[in-house]
């Protein structure tokens, strides 16, 4: 399951899975995804790795950008990850 986490003012939409278990280590997959003319530009990212991949469409410049927002999000992430997502942490 995805949970919505943000849409950037270009209409970037980022995305969150829920706790994932690999190989016994806690992650998260974030996935991103922007319409663009030819359909979406697209990238995942694994935490707390920053694993990234199946990047496409995005150019160097907004993978600098996606990455440190990442980054800079990436305890909020986790966090909404173990609770079901933004809207329902922010019921408690």
């Amino acid at each position: 399951m995805l949970y919505n986490f943000v849409e950037l003012p270009d209409q970037t939409i980022i995305s969150h899975s829920e706790i994932l278990n690999k190989d016994g280590k806690e992650q998260v997959r974030v996935y991103i995804e922007k319409p663009i003319y030819e359909g979406f530009a697209t990238a995942i990212c694994y935490l707390p790795d920053y694993e990234w991949t199946e990047v496409s469409g995005f150019t160097t410049e907004e993978m600098d950008y996606l990455k440190d927002f990442v980054e800079s999000e990436a305890h909020m992430i986790f966090e909404f990850a173990a609770t079901g997502g933004f809207d329902n942490a922010s019921n408690f």
